[in-house]
């Protein structure tokens, strides 16, 4: 499998693929993590922050093995990393000649298609493109088929986690009347009349086949039609003319050959200076500014930036944000990470279930579509420029205000978090964290009931939270008030919203405020004991 294949190759060789950086700088700065760095490969460098103290000066292998060990491997559990995936898998197709051939492309169109899609924010693109059609659920069957057939279900450790993916298969995408086994039904029957012939067909090789056909509608049907909604949407903007006009002129070379997604730049990997910074390294107040400046409204230019601003928002969407990234709804939630009981909410969604606490993301957000006929702004970031200079603040925020989002970020980031709670032996605390995360997909679900399975889904969350977290002995060991979860359950027996959802999350934050202060300190010793390793090495 491709996820395995990321996790055991070489960080140099990764980061020479530009789809791999986008979507991996992405991850990286998901805000559960106290060091985000940010990789800018057309100039081979790296930008920390926070920044290190001026006196230390980081070596490039040192980050690489850093990186390599402590955030790869979460890396490869997200959802993310099977979005790069399925990206991947697209930009195959787009590239090859069975596409040409198929569907009448030339390299043009070839080159456009790529621009459309390639990256996190390509995905994003699509993802919002087929929301409330079929192709939305054929790619949430894809993701999650994806996540599921790279588990070993002989493995105690992986079993929970199968049976919880295969649980929500049966009950949204393999009930009858979905698009799923509308599409796969001759694949499904033909597999079962062969039993006499040829040995049982596995539950795996199945849900591969389903897996590869959804694939195959999603690349022959989905992607033309997305084509030619970003090309109708491109000659609406003027902002965009010279994208088309490339286009057309590349329409006329017949034979024009385009280099692979593969960096071959001239820099050689370094990580930029630090700007003087003195004091001790702490992740946690570094995040208190950042967060501050959100929490008192205002405008992110104040944070002095060369050509981009700083917008936590755009990493980490409210769960009620209505353009919230469509690389994190529905099927990057419904990607659950190795856990006994998988959290499945995502840091955006549909839906309107916002904490009446928690900021919300401006119009400035929206991702559209001229954005691809701008040029990259990160490569053009002055050297000598820090990465982000905060204006003096008065007093900063506490950890629990920015915890709601860290949180919702933890789970699009292969749930470090939890990681650090079981190492800890936080039974607990990890349970407490597994069920924030629950109540956090179930809102979206029960919001929207447009979806195709929402009725089916929402029932299956909220009996699923009933069980595992609600029984009436599990409730006296929750260190919440008894009201707040037996008004919780009964709520969420019959999949109805309850504004104590709410409540419940709020009583969990409390409880984990302070254990992700010590993630975080854990998180900063970790990345300064390979720094300064690296120095002396």
């Amino acid at each position: 499998p491709l996820v395995a294949t990321i996790a055991s190759a070489d960080m140099g060789l990764l980061l020479r693929d530009d789809v791999f950086v986008d979507f991996f700088n992405t991850f990286l700065n998901l805000p559960v993590f106290g060091q985000t760095p940010i990789y800018i490969s057309s100039m081979g460098r790296w930008d920390l922050w926070p920044e290190l103290p001026s006196h230390l000066d980081p070596s490039p292998p040192a980050l690489l093995a850093w990186l390599k060990k402590h955030r790869l491997p979460h890396f490869c559990k997200s959802s993310l990393c099977l979005h790069l995936v399925l990206c991947q898998k697209l930009l195959g197709f787009i590239r090859s000649g069975e596409a040409a051939k198929l569907l009448n492309w030339q390299s043009a169109d070839q080159w456009l298609l790529e621009k459309c899609i390639s990256g996190s924010q390509g995905m994003w693109r699509f993802r919002a493109f087929v929301q409330g059609m079929a192709g939305e659920e054929l790619t949430n069957f894809w993701l999650t088929t994806e996540r599921l057939l790279g588990l070993d279900e002989s493995d105690a450790r992986q079993r929970d986690l199968y049976l919880s993916l295969l649980h929500r298969l049966k009950a949204t995408h393999l009930r009858e009347g979905s698009s799923v086994v509308t599409l796969c039904r001759t694949i499904i029957g033909s597999l079962l009349k062969a039993r006499h012939v040829q040995p049982i067909s596995t539950r795996r090789e199945i849900l591969s086949k389903m897996q590869e056909r959804a694939l195959f509608m999603i690349q022959s049907y989905w992607l033309p039609k997305f084509f030619i909604h970003c090309k109708m949407g491109m000659e609406e903007e003027k902002s965009c003319r010279p994208l088309l006009q490339e286009y057309q002129e590349r329409l006329l070379w017949a034979n024009s050959q385009e280099p692979s997604g593969f960096s071959e730049n001239l820099f050689t990997m370094h990580i930029r200076r630090s700007q003087g910074l003195s004091g001790p390294y702490c992740s946690k107040k570094a995040k208190a500014e950042i967060w501050t400046l959100v929490q008192e409204g205002r405008d992110t230019q104040e944070v002095k930036m060369p050509s981009f601003q700083v917008q936590p928002e755009r990493q980490l969407g409210p769960a009620g944000s209505t353009k919230a990234s469509h690389l994190d709804k529905d099927v990057l939630g419904s990607i659950p990470q190795q856990s006994e009981h998988p959290a499945n909410t995502a840091f955006g969604g549909k839906g309107g279930a916002t904490s009446p606490k928690r900021p919300r993301p401006n119009a400035e957000q929206v991702l559209h579509l001229e954005d691809l006929c701008e040029e990259k702004v990160l490569p053009n970031l002055r050297s000598s420029a820090p990465l982000v200079q905060l204006p003096t603040l008065k007093k900063l925020v506490k950890t629990l205000s920015f915890l709601p989002w860290a949180l919702s970020a933890e789970t699009c980031a292969g749930r470090p978090f939890r990681d650090f709670l079981k190492r800890q032996d936080r039974s607990m605390e990890t349970n407490l964290l597994d069920l924030w995360h629950d109540l956090e997909e179930f809102l979206p679900v029960v919001l929207d009931p447009s979806r195709e399975n929402s009725f089916f889904l929402r029932h299956f969350i909220g009996e699923k939270i009933c069980k595992t977290y609600l029984e009436e002995g599990t409730i006296q060991q929750l260190p919440l008030e008894t009201r707040t979860l037996r008004s919780l359950r009964n709520h969420l027996m019959s999949g109805e919203f309850s504004p104590w959802i709410f409540r419940a999350q709020k009583e969990i934050c409390k409880v984990l405020c302070c254990f992700y202060e010590e993630f975080l300190a854990d998180d900063d010793r970790t990345f300064l004991q390979f720094m300064v390793k690296g120095m002396h090495g």
